[in-house]
């Protein structure tokens, strides 16, 4: 790590393990806090991480994303970001923030490098389909194909019948969007009076999708954030109702990870974005 870093570790603070790495507090002799990530074989899924981060964040001059310092085949290095308890000042600025790098539109919906979510592939096939036919064929079925067995046979019914109906259920057609793609409240980090996003599943896609990870596990913020987010950036009408639709993705993954205790969670939201539609 000094070579990557090209200065000395001084300390190390081992903090846990998560998926397939574990996490660490540092500090070098030039006494910079870093945050490291690290694992014996994570090179295609640190590369992911390292190019989503850089992706969200060029091109702006105030970015709500986190600095990549150093990546190689087993290792990536952050800016350690002291938490701070988040104030309305802060989420409002998040919220702006998050519309602005929104809206840097990308031409095809996906990424130009293979992605991961946690330690799942995720495909990131670029394509100029619709974003309902793209996020059927690329986010729910492969995801409903690998967790089916969690599912009843109705259960999983359900599902396919949304993929059959996501025309009619998507919404307004949108430009493809740089999101985070797995924004849930662990993966927005409060800092020096600011948001700022880390471990991203970043592709472009429907800016919809962010909004409503943040909603999926519950956020103290979320209206201030959606102020300062609408204030930026208008929404489509209806947003709200496709929340449910847009979960969907994130409840398969965990579905995938963590087995059936996601079952009804996945199923409610199914429902409420069939009835949405």
């Amino acid at each position: 790590m000094s070579d990557l870093l090209g200065t000395s570790i001084e300390t190390v603070v081992d903090l846990c393990a998560r998926h397939s790495w574990t996490l660490h507090r540092a500090l070098t002799s030039d006494g910079q806090q870093i945050f490291v990530k690290t694992a014996a074989d994570c090179a295609p899924v640190f590369a992911a991480e390292a190019a989503g981060l850089r992706w969200l964040a060029a091109e702006t001059e105030s970015s709500p994303v986190a600095e990549v310092l150093a990546v190689d085949d087993r290792i990536i290095v952050l800016p350690w970001l002291a938490p701070q308890a988040p104030t309305v000042d802060a989420a409002r600025r998040f919220g702006r923030e998050l519309a602005t790098m929104h809206s840097r539109s990308a031409e095809f919906f996906g990424a130009g490098w293979n992605g991961y979510i946690a330690d799942i592939p995720l495909d990131n096939t670029r394509s100029g389909q619709r974003w309902g036919q793209w996020y059927a064929e690329r986010r729910l079925l492969p995801y409903l194909r690998i967790g089916h067995q969690h599912l009843d046979p109705a259960e999983v019914r359900l599902v396919e019948k949304i993929i059959a109906s996501i025309d009619a259920l998507a919404g307004p057609e949108e430009p493809p969007a740089r999101i985070h793609g797995d924004l849930w409240s662990g993966n927005l980090l409060w800092s020096a009076g600011r948001g700022v996003l880390i471990d991203p599943a970043a592709h472009a896609g429907h800016r919809e999708t962010d909004l409503a990870m943040l909603a999926l596990f519950g956020n103290d913020h979320l209206d201030n954030i959606l102020d300062g987010y609408t204030e930026t950036v208008p929404l489509a009408e209806g947003w709200r109702a496709r929340i449910p639709l847009h979960q969907l993705h994130p409840l398969l993954v965990h579905l995938v990870l963590f087995g059936g205790r996601y079952r009804r969670a996945l199923v409610r939201a199914a429902n409420a974005a069939l009835r949405a539609g």
